[in-house]
């Protein structure tokens, strides 16, 4: 893949940029297997490769400039907007969003903010594409005013952008590194986003978490319900569930399925498919993963964790330990942070693995690997 941004040294995200395909993915696959050896004589499976570039569902853009000529992208060292609009690594479906949208900007007089004036309104502009080439699109604002200026004009919006099925507003007035506040103001009719992966139509609302490659998430989910499956566990935990992904996937008659995710909006978004898809024994609550394991009375036959960067951490790590659950499928963005979780965690032991390169062009990985109790 090439990219003119990059090559300008405007925007190195992408840092693997120019490397063969075939190498990043051989890299991956050869680091997570040796990271990984001291913890079990594994089978890997070969490592699922992702479409190099257009891959990414979801855009994060920083709005910047001028109502009369926004830049959609990130900021550069002295905090101002570099336009990324054509990044190549985003889907097509939104990368044809974006031109709309900044002349949505332009149209509505919302000022970009400034960080280093610490003025203006719209901070960023979130954009979710999902398979049926339909859009979620976000807007980071400072006010209510500026929310009232969208809603005014959202007809406009929808004529010039018909496949903005989702369109919100973020209220997020503080002036510190973080994305977006906590309330949120659904301006369409239709508040979540259908993402059908795996035959599953997840439902996405604002802020639930959901993989940012939709055909490599396909793949990862595909692949843990084979594992589960070979298992045949009875009752499954999905800790750190999502929009309930892996839960739903692995559903089964007969095998109870209980979903934990701290995330209100997620929760909300997986008891949605689950109801509509008729899976009665598949169940989610809302709740800290670490707190929801202490306090539970039994464990289950198999447990399911996918968290973040970070990993399980020592307390949920020593908790697994000593629980007594046979089986384990652990899904890991940080094969690191996997590594020292199982260092903690002796009686366990990789029978499986696998690398999903669900981040082409980055040094980022998804490594999954099924855990038994020996």
């Amino acid at each position: 893949m090439d990219c003119s941004y990059f090559d300008a040294g405007v925007c190195r995200s992408c840092t693997l940029m120019g490397v063969p395909y075939g190498e990043q993915l051989a890299r991956k696959d050869r680091h997570a297997r040796d990271l990984l050896a001291p913890y079990g004589d594994a089978a890997w499976l070969p490592p699922v490769a992702s479409a190099e570039s257009g891959y990414r569902n979801k855009a994060k853009m920083v709005v910047s400039g001028t109502a009369d000529a926004p830049t959609f992208g990130i900021l550069d060292e002295a905090g101002r907007g570099v336009d990324l609009r054509e990044c190549g690594i985003c889907a097509p479906g939104v990368r044809a969003a974006l031109p709309v949208l900044a002349s949505f900007v332009t149209r509505t007089r919302i000022e970009p903010y400034s960080v280093p004036e610490r003025r203006g309104e719209l901070k960023y502009v979130l954009v979710t594409h999902s398979p049926d080439d339909e859009l979620m699109v976000r807007f980071v604002v400072r006010t209510e005013a500026a929310v009232d200026r969208i809603r005014a004009r959202l007809d406009e919006l929808l004529a010039a952008l018909p496949t903005a099925v989702v369109v919100t507003a973020n209220l997020q007035p503080e002036h510190k590194a973080v994305v977006e506040g906590e309330k949120e103001i659904v301006l369409t009719p239709q508040s979540s986003l259908v993402m059908r992966v795996g035959g599953i139509p997840l439902r996405l609302r604002p802020q639930s978490f959901f993989q940012t490659n939709t055909a490599v998430a396909e793949s990862l989910y595909g692949q843990v319900t084979e594992w589960v499956d070979q298992v045949s566990p009875s009752s499954v935990w999905d800790l750190y569930c999502g929009v309930g992904g892996f839960a739903l996937n692995v559903a089964a008659p007969g095998r109870r399925v209980v979903g934990v995710e701290t995330s209100t909006e997620a929760v909300r978004s997986a008891r949605a498919t689950a109801a509509a898809a008729g899976l009665p024994h598949v169940a989610f609550r809302t709740g800290d993963a670490t707190a929801f394991a202490l306090a539970a009375k039994t464990a289950p036959e198999l447990v399911i964790v996918n968290p973040p960067r970070r990993g399980i951490g020592a307390e949920l790590s020593s908790w697994l330990e000593g629980s007594g659950v046979p089986s384990i499928v652990y899904s890991s963005c940080n094969p690191t942070s996997l590594a020292h979780d199982l260092a903690r965690m002796p009686s366990y032991r990789i029978r499986a693995g696998r690398v999903l390169d669900m981040f082409p062009q980055t040094g980022h990985l998804e490594v999954a690997v099924l855990l038994d109790r020996v």
